[in-house]
């Protein structure tokens, strides 16, 4: 299967999404799945891993729901309260779902740096383990150094990093989280196993306008530290619309993955997510 493995769906009108104001012109809007068949048809893509957007499990519901109307939707990684009781139960309620694949809390928008080494984590941390569900890790460069000291404590989590970490692309080698601060930190993440990463979110994090010239340095090392069995292709969509469309970066991944065997690029585009999350 060829699979995007990280999308989103939104409904404003559910007001989970306090960070979607008017000023993102681009994204302010409903985005469902009758928008999304078009352009994973166009794009030969078979099905994909919708991932929360909200920290409310009200939102982990409605995807669920979506993707028991919607086949293509062969996952859903959502959210819960990691601190509570309640939140800890929601988790096993959720995981009795054969379509729930994981958790994702926001961590880049959650303070301190340190908060998911935080004791109040773990029984969340030994529940995803004992259910065999993934952990999307939604962390910026400065997190990437807490994050493998959470790998140190827990090395049967099943870590997925979205976004290659979201190295500050624009900002370029030397620059505050660019790709001199981020490399070395992604190559101390991918010695541990249990750890992929995710293809996706890279031209929101660069300039406007960005090609492949611009991405391709972040590309090659995140191949280079994983391996493509431990990489996954995901579009970001509709995110991925504040700098560019879904043909576009289709396209340019596509490019990017051109010189790469056949074996590569089916891990890349399909393998790795199909595998990790457990896709049906």
């Amino acid at each position: 299967m060829r699979i995007d493995a990280h999308q989103h769906f939104w409904r404003l009108s559910k007001g989970f999404y306090g960070w979607l104001t008017p000023e993102l012109e681009a994204i302010y809007a409903d985005f469902e799945p009758a928008q999304m068949k078009p352009l994973l048809a166009a794009a030969g893509i078979d099905g994909t891993v919708a991932v929360q957007a909200a920290p409310d499990m009200r939102e982990t519901e409605f995807l669920l729901c979506l993707a028991e109307k919607n086949p293509f939707i062969r996952g859903v990684v959502g959210w819960i309260d990691m601190e509570t009781k309640e939140g800890i139960a929601a988790l096993k309620r959720f995981g009795r779902n054969p379509l729930f694949k994981g958790i994702r809390p926001m961590i880049q928008d959650i303070m301190p740096v340190t908060w998911m080494l935080g004791a109040k984590l773990d029984p969340a941390y030994r529940t995803l383990i004992d259910l065999g569900l993934s952990f999307d890790a939604l962390v910026k460069p400065l997190h990437l150094d807490v994050l493998a000291m959470l790998l140190d404590r827990y090395p049967d989590l099943s870590v997925i990093i979205d976004h290659g970490g979201k190295a500050a692309i624009r900002e370029g080698l030397g620059g505050a989280g660019g790709f001199d601060e981020w490399a070395p930190k992604i190559d101390r993440l991918a010695r541990f196993p249990n750890v992929a990463c995710k293809l996706s979110g890279l031209l929101t994090e660069a300039r406007p306008g960005a090609t492949l010239d611009d991405l391709a340095p972040y590309l090659d090392h995140l191949h280079d530290a994983f391996g493509a069995s431990r990489l996954m292709w995901g579009s970001d969509w509709p995110v991925l619309l504040l700098e560019s469309d879904y043909a576009r970066w289709d396209a340019m991944f596509a490019e990017w993955l051109s010189g790469k065997p056949d074996a590569a690029r089916d891990d890349i585009m399909g393998g790795t997510a199909t595998r990790l999350y457990r896709l049906q």
